[in-house]
């Protein structure tokens, strides 16, 4: 039986597990899907790399990034993205090689595009872990400007505080992306710290957590009229997209 698996900390309610396992038994695949929760990715070679029949990961918060250093290889997208949330599994014999790659760019770009509207020319991307990577790359190709805001300045890197968004800010970036894990369950009532009453019925308001289904974030985009998406179809799309890696 082939092993697949999800690399993170701490884990949950697993979207991944319930999608594949149900994915498995639908159309008859051999195969099981195991949730790998990790405290320190040190313990990745011992912990995940040693279990018998393993096909294929994904890889989460807050590791996809980290588990780069142990890959053999990674390609093309994943590079420009500068992170991993797919591990391809290669085997030659006894012999295993590493593959990273990044699905979440697909996932992310078929959810948004449909969204997508003349006055969508810019950006905030909240927060700096590896998916506001993927929402980076997706931007840069759809020619969408971007500012990344986190919880403390960096000048050297172009990184704003949510201190530093003004009302007026706020207004001229009519896309806002929340990469961050704020709000979601069971910390639902956490929120990204932005001025929200600047927020209006142009701004695109897209939160990456698909649980809840309507984060604080997204309600208080609401009540100001703007449009607003969850991750939900953006995890399906990634998932569908990794098992294609694997299979590739």
């Amino acid at each position: 039986m082939k092993t697949y698996g999800l690399v993170g900390y701490p884990l949950g309610h697993s979207f991944s597990q319930d999608y594949f396992t149900k994915k498995f038994a639908a159309e008859n695949i051999d195969a099981q899907y195991l949730n790998f929760q990790i405290e320190d990715i040190a313990l990745f070679p011992e912990k995940v790399l040693t279990v018998d029949g393993l096909a294929g990961l994904n890889v989460t918060i807050p590791y996809k990034q980290k588990v780069m250093a142990y890959l053999d290889e990674i390609d093309e997208t994943a590079q420009k993205v500068g992170a991993v949330n797919v591990v391809k599994i290669i085997r030659n014999g006894s012999k295993m090689r590493l593959r990273g790659c990044n699905s979440d760019v697909v996932g992310f770009e078929n959810s948004l595009k449909p969204l997508l509207k003349p006055c969508h020319t810019s950006a905030y991307i909240l927060g700096t872990g590896g998916a506001s990577k993927a929402v980076r790359y997706v931007l840069e190709k759809l020619n969408i400007s971007y500012q990344f805001v986190s919880r403390n300045a960096d000048a050297a890197n172009n990184i704003l505080s949510y201190q530093q968004l003004t009302n007026e800010l706020i207004d001229n970036h009519k896309l806002i992306a929340n990469c961050t894990p704020l709000g979601m369950s069971p910390k639902i009532d956490a929120c990204p710290d932005i001025h929200y009453q600047a927020i209006g019925a142009e701004h695109l308001c897209f939160d990456l957590i698909y649980n809840p289904e309507e984060t604080l974030f997204l309600k208080k985009a609401k009540e100001q009229g703007a449009t607003i998406k969850n991750g939900l179809d953006m995890l399906i799309g990634q998932a569908v997209r990794a098992w294609e890696i694997w299979n590739e």
